[in-house]
């Protein structure tokens, strides 16, 4: 038994419920409110599977992101490690072999299962750039770059696609309810798909979102369902409310009675909509059961002051769904939230500067203090506002490790070795070559092809004599990765020292960039094989990049600077959440949606339950805004939100920045009431 007081009386009911001694074993819901310990629970609940007897293989862990289940079993191992201490028992560390994401759990099953369902167990996986740049080729080829009417770009394009395959919906009603810019073109994107998915097939090829389609067409096969049922006596799935209809649809196909099966999450923090994610998932799953699914709420806050929670939990009660749960804190002292109105974003980012320099000389370090928007362009003026006055800063949300250029080389020539159909990575790789473009790297991959993919059939490709000698030596590590001459470990190093030529004469930052490249063959070593590697690396990328290096990352403290969908899961203690107006909050693009508006409202709440020890929520009466036509004043006058309501406003401070001067307040307090003009006025209609 795990000592019960890590663990409050919800938590601990959760952690116990199905465990094998006891009589009930049906599926659960944990409804785990922001800062209610969701992660300290399903560790637990691991744990003590493990302490009840329950094989490490038996389990299936399935996260949103690798390193959440790397860190879940992690801690389920030193809670299973602690009991046993304090038992005097000794036992070596379990070691959970199923977990990770759905992708990722996804690819495993596909591979081992490949064979008996039409698809080879070596295929590649293409990331969302890859694919954009496939469905440019095609779009061009089909002729729909060349329309008299603008055809939807490639990364259009590929949110289409992917919003259809993840919600199983038609092309028709995605492009109306929410590409209506491209609804003239349903029928020529059918046709860019089908072209798009035979040659993804032609090129021994899946993408992100196939291999949840696979996997969820995989899963109606009765023999295969039955195999993986069998497999697994206990399921736990993490941030269920960012399910989408495939994953959802995976897991009651998998394990159809629920026996076994734990899912936790939050529908007011389901805000993923534009991932095709649905809060129906996580609000319905009770019922796709029977009996219906047990419901246990998280309501103990950890992290806020009741003051804030007072404030987020108002704005919940006025949503018109979902579980609504109130959260409470042991931390009934603290200052109330603040509703700050400014003239205009260069006031917003004034305010901020001072609040945050006051906090640092307080004791506040910068760097646990978070300015948070809805969208990126909403820092620009904050941002030129902190560089002004010296302080360093770190804005998340923008490029991935996997997206810096440099990078990307390296892995398509680790991606054309280990799969010469590949076309897309042989053709990126191949322009790099001093001398080579579109036209010779096109006729090399021609000839390729017409030597049924022999890579050994390039060494009789005559390429300029500027790319010979780095054409030679690509070749060679490609050729030795491919026939498996070299051990795993030494395949990238390989491909590290080819690829070395090509970045100093393609960068001229190239320094600053070889140490992405040694970063990453650092990381493979902790995959067992190639294939892992490329997989794991494509579905859950590192998140930093040379690209990116800035003044910040040289000091040991800076401001945190976030959208609040990259916020999700953190805490400051303080934070501050910019342009809270209607038009950003809800967004002005939400509302005409009522289901949009609620997603919009639980953004707002997400901000909010971010912080530990003061909020401020901006309000400028007017602020800038990209791309508007060339005349007149770039700007727009924030009306005040919808969201909040009489009562929402009763929990929070109001004040005006700059405050007003003493003899400002003196004289409007002289003039106040001396006449009503309205009365004048109105009377003139009375006579």
């Amino acid at each position: 038994m795990l000592p019960s007081v890590q663990l409050n009386s919800q938590q601990t009911e959760a952690v116990h419920y199905g465990l094998p001694e006891q009589s009930e074993s049906g599926p659960l819901l944990i409804i785990a409110g922001a800062g209610t310990g969701k992660t300290n629970t399903l560790a637990h609940k691991t744990a003590q599977l493990i302490l009840s007897g329950v094989p490490p293989e038996k389990i299936l862990l399935v996260t949103f992101a690798r390193r959440a289940a790397a860190e879940l079993a992690s801690r389920a191992n030193r809670i299973v490690e602690q009991t046993l201490a304090m038992q005097k028992k000794s036992k070596l560390a379990a070691k959970i072999e199923w977990m990770g994401t759905f992708h990722s759990i996804s690819a495993r099953l596909l591979r081992e299962f490949a064979p008996a369902i039409g698809l080879e167990s070596d295929f590649t996986v293409l990331d969302r750039n890859d694919s954009a740049d496939m469905l440019d080729v095609l779009r061009h080829e089909l002729g729909f770059s060349k329309t008299h009417r603008r055809f939807p770009k490639k990364k259009t394009c590929l949110d289409i696609y992917s919003r259809c395959v993840n919600s199983q919906q038609p092309i028709e009603e995605i492009v109306k309810q929410h590409f209506p810019h491209c609804s003239d073109w349903p029928e020529q994107l059918k046709q860019l798909f089908s072209a798009y998915a035979k040659t993804k097939a032609e090129q021994l090829s899946l993408d992100y979102d196939d291999l949840l389609l696979y996997a969820y067409h995989m899963a109606e096969v009765p023999e295969i369902s039955k195999q993986v049922r069998e497999r697994f006596d206990y399921v736990l799935v993490d941030e269920y409310q960012d399910t989408n209809q495939l994953q959802a649809g995976l897991l009651t196909r998998l394990f159809p009675d629920g026996r076994g099966l734990t899912v936790v999450g939050d529908d007011a923090q389901s805000i993923y909509g534009f991932r095709a994610a649905s809060v129906d998932n996580i609000l319905n799953f009770p019922q796709q059961f029977e009996p219906p699914a047990k419901v246990i709420a998280l309501q103990h806050n950890y992290r806020s002051h009741q003051k804030i929670l007072d404030l987020s939990n108002t704005l919940l009660e006025e949503s018109a769904e979902g579980y609504k749960v109130k959260l409470n804190s042991d931390k009934p002292l603290g200052v109330k939230p603040k509703l700050v109105t400014v003239e205009d974003d260069a006031k917003q980012a004034e305010y901020i500067v001072e609040q945050v320099l006051a906090a640092r000389e307080s004791g506040v370090e910068l760097k646990r203090q978070a300015v948070l928007f809805r969208s990126s362009y909403h820092s620009d003026r904050l941002e030129l506002e902190l560089t002004r006055r010296n302080i360093p800063y770190v804005k998340h949300g923008g490029l991935k490790f996997l997206e810096a250029a440099h990078v990307k080389d390296l892995l398509c020539l680790l991606r054309w070795a280990d799969n010469p159909k590949h076309k897309i990575s042989g053709f990126r790789l191949l322009k790099l070559l001093p001398g080579v473009g579109p036209k010779i790297a096109e006729k090399a991959l021609n000839h390729l092809a017409s030597h049924q993919f022999r890579l050994s059939s390039l060494g009789d490709v005559l390429m300029p004599e500027a790319a010979r000698e780095c054409y030679s030596q690509v070749l060679h590590s490609v050729l030795a990765i491919n026939a498996g001459s070299l051990p795993w470990q030494q395949q990238l190093e390989q491909a590290a020292k080819a690829y070395q030529g090509l970045l100093e004469h393609n960068y001229e930052d190239h320094f600053a960039r070889w140490g992405d490249v040694e970063q990453l063959v650092q990381i493979s070593q902790q995959y067992p094989n190639r294939e892992r590697f490329l997989t794991e690396l494509t579905l859950d990328p590192p998140q930093s990049s040379g690209d990116l290096c800035d003044s910040a990352l040289i000091d040991d403290d800076f401001l945190i600077l976030s959208t609040v969908h990259s916020a999700k899961g953190q805490e400051w203690q303080n934070v501050f959440l910019l342009n809270v107006a209607d038009g950003n909050f809800p967004n002005e693009y939400a509302v005409r949606d009522s289901r949009a508006m609620e997603e919009e409202r639980r953004l707002l709440y997400v901000a909010m339950t971010r912080a530990k020890d003061q909020l401020h929520l901006m309000q400028p009466l007017k602020y800038w805004v990209p791309e508007q036509q060339s005349w007149g004043d770039k700007h727009v006058y924030g009306a005040k939100s919808r969201f909040l309501s009489e009562r929402v406003s009763q929990m929070l401070e109001t004040c005006h920045y700059p405050k007003v001067s003493p003899d400002q307040e003196e004289r409007q307090a002289g003039l106040a009431a001396i006449t009503d003009i309205r009365k004048t006025i109105l009377s003139q209609w009375d006579s």
